[in-house]
C-alpha cells in the first residue's frame, strides 16, 4: 500500500521488486519440476481442454446446467444434499428392517414417505412428457 509521501520512483521500484520476486517464484517452480512432471501436467491440461470442449458441445448437459442454475433448482439441490446426508446417518443408526407387510405399511403411513413417492411420481410424469416431446420432434 502506498502513502502520499512516496515518490513515483519509489513506487516504481516497489513494483519492480514485486516482479523480480514473482519471476524468482516461477523460476524456482520450473527448476523443481522434472520432465516427467511436465509431461504429466501437459497431458492433464490436454485432457482437461478436450473434456471441456466435449462438455460445452453437449446440448443436454448445457440445458441441465442452465436448469440447475435456477433458484428453485438450487433449493431442490440443497434439500437433496441435506436429505442424502440425513438418510445416510439414519440408515447407519437404525436396526435392520424386519421385513414383512406390517413393516412396509408403517413406512408407507409416514407423511415424509408419501411426499417422497409423490415427488418421484411427478418427476416421472414430467420426464415421460419430455421424452415423448423429444421423440415427436425427432430428437
Amino acid at each position: 500500500m502506498t502513502t502520499q509521501t512516496e515518490t513515483p520512483a519509489a513506487i516504481a521500484n516497489d513494483d519492480l521488486q514485486r516482479l523480480v520476486e514473482f519471476a524468482q517464484i516461477i523460476t524456482a517452480a520450473r527448476d523443481a519440476m522434472s520432465d516427467d512432471m511436465v509431461t504429466r501436467m501437459a497431458g492433464a491440461m490436454s485432457e482437461g481442454v478436450n473434456l471441456l470442449d466435449r462438455l460445452t458441445r453437449n446440448e443436454g448437459l448445457m440445458r441441465l446446467l442452465l436448469a440447475l442454475d435456477r433458484q428453485e433448482s438450487q433449493c431442490l439441490l440443497i434439500a437433496l444434499s441435506e436429505a442424502i446426508h440425513a438418510a445416510s446417518k439414519d440408515i447407519a443408526a437404525a436396526a435392520p428392517a424386519t421385513g414383512g407387510l406390517g413393516c412396509m405399511l408403517r413406512v408407507v403411513r409416514d407423511p415424509g414417505t408419501q411426499e417422497g413417492v409423490r415427488f418421484l411420481a411427478v418427476l416421472g410424469q414430467h420426464l415421460s412428457h419430455s421424452l415423448r416431446e423429444q421423440r415427436r420432434r425427432g430428437g
